[in-house]
């Protein structure tokens, strides 16, 4: 099982009545990585999640978590979710909340006293162990929630929204114990909004459209990949624009300002030569590399917002 990947899906399709909420949706994530699930709203993200965890049958398609199929008893017993729309039972306290679950797991209890220590203190709630959840806010509950989804050491988590009603403090502790998580070879299914979260946290994403992958990234590519490239000139003519298609695409040109895509910095010298070849005065060469925030528009942002 350990060299099976944390989940795998094939053709895995999901219909309401004439509605398919999840088209096609085929995925290979790697056990111990990090792997970041976005797409626009109404693009399946979350009806995905709860056909892997067993919430909803799929209509069609196969899929496995560590190696086995969906439903497995034993499997089951090493996955850990915090939905994105939780209800927790509001007249526990936080201990007795967690050692709720704990039992749920058929957890020792000596060992399940010592992990609800452990894990009220990671996030951040030991000295509330004892309030009732009723009197919690909406960030620590949301806490309490990841902590649960910890309680019996997964060795899959998913994670669907994990950060929605965080400050930027807690935002830093739930990326925090996600990088805790890869260092321990805990398989991360993380979906958020906060693309920016996702940018730092995750090893690898993929965009959804319509239950359907459109595009995998490798996030290490980032820093590699396509860049924006804005130039400052002076004497630019549109022919001479035109002439930088055999380096860059998605030319454009406004008042001697011209902004491009180039696949590498290896063309910025040869398009700054062109240029003073063709009797432009170039004063600024500015590249930046794309954000996942504008490659989320390239693929699917026209669909709508996440």
């Amino acid at each position: 099982m350990s060299s099976a990947p944390a989940i795998e899906t094939e053709a895995l399709r999901k219909v309401f009545g004439d509605y398919p909420a999840v088209k096609n949706l085929t995925l290979q994530i790697r056990q111990g990585e990090v792997f970041g699930f976005l797409g626009p709203n109404g693009a399946g993200k979350t009806t995905s999640i709860k056909m892997l965890v067993g919430l909803i049958f799929p209509t069609s398609g196969k899929a496995s978590l560590l190696g086995l199929p969906l439903g497995d008893r034993l499997t089951r017993e090493r996955i850990g979710f915090l939905p994105e729309h939780f209800r927790f039972q509001e007249w526990l306290t936080a201990a007795e909340f967690l050692r709720l679950h704990g039992q749920l797991f058929g957890i020792d209890r000596t060992v399940l006293s010592d992990r609800i220590d452990t894990l009220l203190e990671r996030v951040g709630l030991a000295e509330f162990r004892n309030r009732q959840l009723s009197t919690y806010s909406k960030g620590m509950l949301q806490r309490i929630g990841l902590a649960q989804a910890l309680i019996n050491k997964p060795a899959l988590v998913f994670l669907d929204e994990p950060t929605s009603g965080l400050d930027p403090v807690g935002r830093i502790l739930v990326r925090d114990i996600i990088r805790e998580l890869r260092k321990e070879g805990t398989s991360v299914f993380l979906n958020s909004h906060l693309l920016s979260e996702i940018e730092v946290t995750c090893d690898r994403v993929a965009f959804i459209s319509h239950g359907e992958v459109v595009r995998e990234l490798e996030l290490a590519s980032l820093d590699t990949g396509q860049l924006t490239v804005g130039i400052r000139t002076s004497g630019m003519k549109p022919e001479t624009a035109d002439g930088l298609s055999t380096w860059a695409k998605d030319i454009s040109m406004q008042d001697g300002h011209l902004t491009l895509t180039v696949q590498s910095e290896a063309a910025l010298p040869e398009i700054n030569r062109y240029l003073v070849s063709q009797g432009v005065d170039v004063f600024e060469i500015s590249p930046q590399h794309l954000s996942l925030e504008e490659l989320f528009i390239q693929t699917v942002g026209k669909e709508g917002g996440l």
